[in-house]
């Protein structure tokens, strides 16, 4: 499945050079990060919210959406899906419990 992330990222590292109102992610990232942060947290609810209605549909497509906007940020910021693969590869086998007592901090 990552072929299709793969995909999805030169679409989206090639949207970095079009003109802002040639495409709706060209016009993000010519807004800035505020927008995309601002978007990413839009559809952070929308898929805490169809979760707690129980609908698994709704959830799945703004979980689409919420990672779609989470590819964008990466490719702003310089950044691959395959990093986050990665690091998802590194802790796979590894206790939560275990890997925050690692980092010493709730966050990185």
């Amino acid at each position: 499945m990552s072929d299709i992330l793969d995909k999805l990222a030169e679409v989206l590292e090639a949207r970095k050079q079009a003109a802002p109102d040639s495409s709706y992610v060209a016009g993000l990232y010519a807004k800035g990060l505020d927008a995309i942060l601002k978007k990413i947290g839009e559809e952070a609810t929308e898929t805490v919210m169809a979760a707690k209605d129980g609908e698994a549909d709704r959830l799945v497509y703004e979980l689409a959406d919420l990672w779609f906007h989470s590819l964008v940020l990466l490719a702003q910021q310089g950044l691959s899906h395959h990093q986050v693969l990665d690091e998802l590869a590194r802790r796979f086998g590894v206790s939560g419990i275990e890997e925050k007592a690692a980092r010493g901090t709730e966050s990185p």
